[in-house]
């Protein structure tokens, strides 16, 4: 489909102290999921609720091995990548999507 975007995002808990790294097609609606507890197991056992890092993608296949490449990296290359964006880890659910 043409004109359509697909973002891989960061989230986090109120502490920061865990991270969850996503993909979707709809970023507001997966904000809106994960918001109210239907977002999945994980994020919802640990109330991962803020968004603090995403980026955006046209192609579907690039954005889910982007995903990937995150997920595999350590815990500090995901806290620099976050910096390298969100240096106070403000909460980017409703910003302006870039």
């Amino acid at each position: 489909m043409a004109g359509r975007s697909y973002h891989v995002y960061i989230m986090t808990n109120a502490h920061n102290t865990v991270l969850y790294t996503g993909v979707t097609n709809d970023l507001q609606r997966r904000m809106r999921e994960h918001r109210s507890g239907r977002g999945g197991a994980f994020t919802s056992r640990r109330s991962i609720r803020k968004l603090v890092y995403y980026e955006a993608s046209a192609d579907v296949r690039a954005a889910k091995a982007r995903e990937k490449h995150i997920k595999r990296g350590s815990r500090q290359k995901k806290v620099d990548l976050v910096e390298s964006m969100n240096p106070e880890w403000k909460d980017l659910y409703g910003e302006p999507l870039k």
